[in-house]
């Protein structure tokens, strides 16, 4: 599926939600951009600044979704 609204995936290596996350936004054909908080200070900065400490977070227009939460991410996208 293509979207015009961006989406943003905040992630970490270690994280296994994380993971399970950005395969099932491929297997759907969401693009994404990921936000490696483990590779990128600034990305960890940006979490914090959510208000968010825990992974995966992914961003969707106005719509924070917490952890791997597919009802939200297609609701945030009209699916």
């Amino acid at each position: 599926m293509s979207t015009t609204t961006p989406v943003i995936v905040y992630s970490s290596n270690t994280c296994g939600y994380c993971k399970q996350l950005k395969k099932y936004l491929s297997d759907e054909n969401i693009a994404f951009e990921e936000r490696n908080v483990d590779t990128n200070d600034a990305y960890y900065d940006e979490l914090e600044a959510l208000g968010v400490s825990s992974l995966p977070v992914t961003l969707i227009g106005d719509a924070k979704i917490l952890g791997m939460n597919t009802t939200r991410i297609k609701a945030a996208l009209g699916m």
